[in-house]
């Protein structure tokens, strides 16, 4: 028995490290020097690499490609058709691979369906980002962005509840506070 599974219409190409309980769904493409870790769902239809690194416990929705520069922390979800660029300026004649900015995505991290993330930014621990949001700068912990270009919401529990005027999680009742613009537990 195979520690990861990879669906027969699949490619994964060589100098690739694969984490025991994966799965690869149908027609996906794993590129070279890509790391994925345990217990991932890597959707239909998704490009990974090259040279990006995934944690582990991350599920990758449908039609979602991941460029070099990208590097996605453990338990981050990815929705449908959420879209990543590398190059701020890219043009079809000029050639700009040695200027890829990193985006970083981590721990925790939730990104809807159709979101856009511009290359160069950080999605710092817990953050959510709306469905069809276009993130061009970095967000911070925990909290949720929407629009176009996304804005700070509404701050989230690291279980992906909207805090009430108390910085309570209603699920959990884990209580957080402002430090600095910076949400912490208390």
């Amino acid at each position: 028995m195979d520690k990861y599974f990879v669906h027969p219409s699949s490619y994964v190409d060589e100098n690739v490290s694969i984490g025991k309980g994966t799965k690869i769904w149908h027609f996906s493409h794993i590129l070279k020097n890509v790391e994925i870790g345990e217990n991932c769902t890597i959707g239909q239809n998704v490009v990974i690499g090259p040279n990006v690194k995934i944690g582990s416990n991350c599920k990758i929705q449908n039609n979602v490609s991941l460029y070099d520069g990208l590097c996605v922390g453990d338990n981050v979800f990815l929705g449908p058709s959420c879209v990543f660029t590398n190059v701020i300026n890219p043009r079809s004649t000029v050639i700009r691979k040695d200027e890829f900015k990193d985006t970083i995505i981590k721990h925790g991290a939730s990104i809807g369906a159709n979101a856009t993330i511009v290359c160069g930014n950080t999605l710092e621990e817990f953050c959510m980002v709306g469905a069809g949001a276009v993130v061009t700068k970095s967000i911070k912990n925990n909290s949720l962005v929407i629009g176009n270009p996304a804005k700070h919401h509404k701050w989230i529990s690291d279980n992906g509840h909207i805090l009430d005027e108390k910085l309570t999680c209603p699920e959990t009742k884990q209580k957080y506070e402002l430090d600095n613009g910076v949400l912490v537990k208390r």
